[in-house]
């Protein structure tokens, strides 16, 4: 397999179209101990296998099993850590104090201090903030965040769940002091949720911003598990965890489904892999963040990569996935409506 390798934006840095989420290591509680819980000696396999196949950007947080998640990727990286990217995130709560949540300067220089100490590093190559502090301004979080990369500790900088406009008041703050602006925004995005298309996707084309998609295949929805008027499956984490994830319109997840079964036969490849190789065609995509259980998820996962889906085939899924924008993108009012002044971004 020959990993393709993509900017991170308009950065400098190149990263793998597949990206291991680390979220299944060390996973305890409702959410991530349905994720996974994946040890240091198990982690460390799964890691061999990502550098084996040119996946060499692992990404994780620091409210992932109470930072958990982190200490178990750096034991698992531990020895090899110029051959791996570390990306991972802060903001959500970590505690019940009044700093513990949030993207304040005291928050901020804590966090990064305590995830350089899990992860077992003196820098991290993308630290992103996991949601927008709106109590905090925009100088403050931004001032801090380039001093950090001044210092050393941070060689990129980005955001995850970001709304539109949050994102473009933060590059206009960065542009305007002349800080280090975001590169990345980790997004969720995928057959079955296309929302990222509508502001988010023209604002990273514009901007430079490149997408790190978090679960690509629906919230576990695209595994190929899930079949049309069949209960779902015993196994499936989503008995436990959907009420975390985005909603989903049942008659649309068939249709998509449906879809997906048909190219799967068609191509030869797995219901996850069409899923996944769809998303790698889509604009400002830079990596498409996979997860695995164990090694043979991992494997299957990594056969997303190395072909590609016909324009016939991509055409077929666009229209099975397809939701009308809500205003001001609906037909007419919607950027690609004037060609002749913005360019469509899809």
């Amino acid at each position: 397999m020959n990993m393709e390798y993509r900017r991170l934006g308009n950065s400098g840095l190149k990263v793998p179209a597949l990206s291991f989420g680390a979220g299944t290591f060390g996973g305890s509680g409702p959410l991530f101990g349905n994720w996974g819980t994946t040890d240091a000696q198990e982690a460390r396999r799964l890691v061999d296998i990502c550098l084996d196949t040119g996946v060499n950007l692992f990404d994780t947080a620091d409210v992932y099993s109470a930072g958990a998640s982190e200490e178990v990727l750096g034991a698992a990286i531990k020895g090899r850590r110029d051959s791996v990217l570390i990306s991972t995130k802060t903001s959500l709560p970590t505690g019940d104090g009044p700093n513990d949540a949030g993207s304040s300067r005291p928050r901020l220089l804590r966090a990064v201090d305590d995830a350089l100490r899990r992860l077992g590093t003196d820098y991290i190559d993308l630290l992103q903030l996991h949601a927008f502090d709106a109590g905090t301004p925009v100088e403050e979080v931004l001032g801090t965040l380039d001093a950090l990369v001044r210092e050393g500790k941070l060689r990129y900088i980005g955001v995850s769940n970001f709304a539109g406009w949050q994102l473009m008041k933060s590059l206009a703050a960065s542009e305007r002091h002349g800080w280090s602006r975001y590169v990345a925004h980790q997004v969720y995005y995928s057959l079955l949720g296309r929302d990222y298309e509508w502001d988010l996707m023209p604002l990273a084309q514009d901007q430079g911003v490149g997408a790190l998609v978090w679960s690509p295949l629906g919230w576990g929805r695209l595994t190929g598990k899930i079949r049309r008027g069949q209960p779902l499956p015993e196994g499936s984490r989503l008995h436990a965890t959907a009420e975390f994830g985005p909603p989903v319109d049942d008659e649309r997840m068939y249709r998509v489904i449906d879809v997906l079964d048909a190219i799967a036969e068609e191509t030869g490849r797995t219901v996850p892999q069409v899923a996944i190789n769809w998303l790698l065609q889509r604009p400002t995509v830079s990596s498409v963040i996979i997860g695995a259980r164990n090694e043979a998820q991992l494997r299957q996962n990594l056969g997303a990569v190395g072909w590609q889906l016909s324009a016939e085939q991509v055409a077929r899924l666009d229209a099975a996935s397809h939701v009308e924008a809500p205003y001001p993108h609906f037909p007419y009012y919607r950027q690609d409506a004037f060609a002749r002044l913005n360019p469509p971004a899809v």
